[in-house]
C-alpha cells in the first residue's frame, strides 16, 4: 500500500457495485462526499463503466462531474463530461459474434447500443437492466451494422453457467467480459478494456503511471485494477477481482470506496 505521502492524480471509478449500490440504486452521501473531496483537491476523477452513455450521464450529474471525460461501454465510448456528447467511439461487427454466442449461450436475448438513443433488443430486458429506450427488432436488425457494445442475457441461467459456457471462447473482432450478478456476456471491440482506455487517457493528460488509482468490483474491472498503481477491489467482488487488486476494501453497501479514498482526501 502507498505510504501517507502518496496521493493519486488520476482516479478511475467503476459505477455499479463501486460508486452505486445495486440494491438501492443510489450513491451514498459518504461516497459522493469522498469523490467531491478528491475533485476539489485537484485529482482527475474518471468514471469508467460498462454502462452506455445514457446510463453514465445521471451518475456524472449525481457526482457533480462537469469536466474531463467518462469512459462508457467498458471504454468503447469516451464521453465529454461537460457536454454529454461522445468524443470517440470504437465499434465492431456483431454478426460473427452473435453466431458464436448462439452456439455457446443459445436462446440469449440480445441488446446492441444505439449511441445516445438507447438499445436495439431482440426481446425486452428488465426495466432496470438497460438504460434508455428499448427498441425491439430481429436478429437481422441487431447484426445490421457496427456497434460499440452488445449484451447477451442468458435468461433463466445462473452467472456460473455463463462462465462455464464461455470458457475458452474467442469472439471474432471483439472482447467480452462476464457479470457476477447477472447471466450476461458484455461484448465490445477487440482489445477495448477500461484499462487500455485509461492508459491512453493517462498519457494524454501527462499523469505519471505511479500516480494512478482505480476501484471496481467486476470482471470488466480486472484490467483497470491491474493498470492502476493502486487498485482497490470492492469487498463483495469475486475472487478473480480481489486477486487483481492491491487492496480489498469494504463492500459497496458499507461505503468501501469512501473508506479507500478518505485515506488520501480528508
Amino acid at each position: 500500500m502507498p505510504d501517507a505521502t502518496w496521493k493519486p492524480r488520476l482516479i478511475a471509478l467503476d459505477v455499479d457495485g463501486t460508486l452505486l449500490d445495486p440494491d438501492t440504486q443510489t450513491i451514498s452521501a459518504a461516497v459522493r462526499t469522498s469523490v467531491r473531496r478528491a475533485v476539489d483537491a485537484g485529482a482527475e476523477v474518471i468514471v469508467a463503466t460498462g454502462r452506455s452513455m445514457l446510463g453514465a450521464l445521471p451518475v456524472l450529474a449525481d457526482l457533480g462531474l462537469t469536466r474531463g471525460v467518462a469512459l462508457c461501454s467498458n471504454g468503447a465510448v469516451v464521453l465529454d463530461a461537460a457536454t454529454g456528447e461522445a468524443v470517440s467511439v470504437e465499434t465492431f461487427e456483431p454478426a460473427p459474434v452473435v453466431a458464436e454466442l448462439a452456439r455457446r449461450v443459445p436462446g440469449s436475448i440480445l441488446a446492441v447500443e444505439r449511441l445516445g438513443e438507447g438499445n436495439l433488443v431482440t426481446a425486452p430486458f428488465g426495466p432496470d437492466e438497460l438504460h434508455g429506450p428499448q427498441h425491439v427488432g430481429t436478429i437481422e436488425d441487431v447484426t445490421a451494422g457496427p456497434v460499440p457494445r452488445l449484451v447477451a442475457n442468458w435468461v433463466g441461467h445462473e452467472p456460473a453457467e455463463v462462465v462455464a459456457a464461455m470458457r475458452g471462447a474467442v469472439l471474432p473482432g471483439a472482447t467480452f467480459t462476464l457479470d457476477h450478478y447477472e447471466p450476461w456476456v458484455t461484448v465490445v471491440p477487440q482489445d477495448v478494456t477500461k484499462g487500455a482506455a485509461l492508459e491512453k487517457l493517462r498519457a494524454e493528460l501527462g499523469v505519471p503511471a505511479a500516480e494512478t488509482f482505480a476501484a471496481g468490483d467486476g470482471d470488466n474491472d480486472v484490467q483497470m485494477l491491474e493498470w492502476a498503481a493502486h487498485g482497490v477491489a470492492m469487498g463483495q467482488g469475486p475472487a478473480v477481482v480481489h486477486a487483481a487488486a492491491d487492496e480489498v476494501t469494504a463492500p459497496v453497501a458499507e461505503d468501501g470506496l469512501a473508506t479507500a479514498l478518505d485515506r488520501w482526501f480528508r
